[in-house]
Parts: structure tokens; C-alpha cells; sequence
């Protein structure tokens, strides 16, 4: 069966990630290609469900362990019912937000939890994207828009402007330490001038 090809967004709360996920699939739609669309935490029934524990409510809530945990329990989930099926099908699956997620939110809270994510990881889970896109944005700009949608969904951008900072720093290490598959994308731009470039690299991971 062919394989299809796995291609995920992350970036800071109100990069305009969630969007230019969507432009891309709306894209490539249009080009005749079949897209599977989804998000992290969630994408699955279950993982829905699990989503409402970790984006609403206070922002210290859960601890960082048990965190990690609802969130692998959010992203088993999604991985085995629509991700794998998907792939397997030879879809693409575009992702808003997967593992890298994990990594650089956990990252900016409790560092010494790094190996305990990469061991959950590669028990529970054991796949990477194929092309990841981290759209870059100043994190004062990002916080104002996220807090600006009045979404219900506001635990992460509670945490404040030091920890957006925080996180976009990891974001940008993660783009060193994972360059093969990941490209950081210059966020503070035109919307087409992104989705443009966002296009190319997607194209050139599609077969």
C-alpha cells in the first residue's frame, strides 16, 4: 500500500500556524491531492476529548508529568485513528501541532523531563513528520492575537509573555537540532508571501 506523506505545523500560540495549516490543505486540495486535516491535541474522538483537560482551565492545573501523559494519551489516540489509516491510505496528513509540541512546551516548564518524553515517544508513538514548518512570530504580537480570539482555549497563552518567549526560543533550537525535516519559516510577513513558501517546501516532499 502506498505510503502517504506526514506534514505538520508548530510555532508559538498565535503564529498564524493554524491558518496556514488550513491554506495548505486548501491548496493542495486544489491540486487534486488528498488531504487529511487535523490538529493536536485532538484530531480523534478521544483525543477531543482529552483536549478540553489540557487547552481550558487554569494554567497550573496539571503537573508537567501528568501533562506529558494526557497529552500521549491525546496523541496515541489520533496517531491510530486517523494519522496511520491516513498514511496508509497514501493521503497526506497535514497536522496543526504534533510531538514537537511536547518537546519545546514541556522544554520551556521542567528541562529535566527531555528524556521522559523521548522515552514515551518511542514506545507510544515512533513516527516523525516528514517536513515540519515552525512559523516564526514575535512572541509579544503572537500573544495578543491568541488572547485576541476568545476562544475558550487560552490555558497556554495564560502562562504569559516570558514564557512565549520562552517557547519561541525553543522552537528555534529545535529547527537547528532537526534540520533535516524542519524549516523555519519567517512568520512576520505578508500571509501570501508565507503560504507561498510554505507551498514550495511541501511540494518538494510530496512524490
Amino acid at each position: 500500500m502506498a505510503k502517504g506523506v506526514f506534514l505538520t505545523f508548530e510555532g508559538i500560540d498565535g503564529s498564524g500556524k493554524s491558518s496556514q495549516s488550513k491554506k495548505l490543505a486548501e491548496t493542495l486540495r486544489e491540486r487534486g491531492l488528498s488531504v487529511v486535516q487535523t490538529r493536536e491535541p485532538g484530531g480523534s474522538d478521544g483525543a477531543e476529548e482529552i483536549r478540553k483537560l489540557l487547552v481550558e482551565g487554569d494554567p497550573n492545573r496539571w503537573s508537567a508529568e501528568t501533562e506529558i501523559l494526557l497529552f500521549y494519551a491525546a496523541r496515541r489516540d489520533h496517531l491510530e485513528r486517523t494519522i496511520l489509516p491516513a498514511l496508509e491510505r497514501g493521503d497526506i496528513v497535514i497536522s496543526d501541532r504534533f510531538a514537537d509540541s511536547t518537546r519545546v512546551y514541556q522544554g520551556a516548564v521542567r528541562s529535566e523531563l527531555h528524556q521522559t518524553v523521548d522515552t514515551i515517544h518511542a514506545l507510544m508513538i515512533g513516527l516523525e513528520p516528514d517536513r515540519t514548518f515552525i512559523i516564526d512570530m514575535d512572541p509579544e504580537i503572537a500573544l495578543t492575537r491568541g488572547l485576541a480570539r476568545n476562544s475558550g482555549e487560552d490555558r497556554f497563552e495564560e502562562f504569559g509573555l516570558e514564557f512565549q518567549h520562552r517557547l519561541r526560543d525553543g522552537f528555534k533550537e529545535l529547527a537547528r537540532d532537526a534540520s533535516k525535516r524542519c524549516y523555519l519559516i519567517d512568520g512576520n510577513r505578508d500571509v501570501n508571501e508565507i503560504s507561498a513558501e510554505i507551498l514550495t517546501l511541501a511540494l518538494a516532499a510530496i512524490p
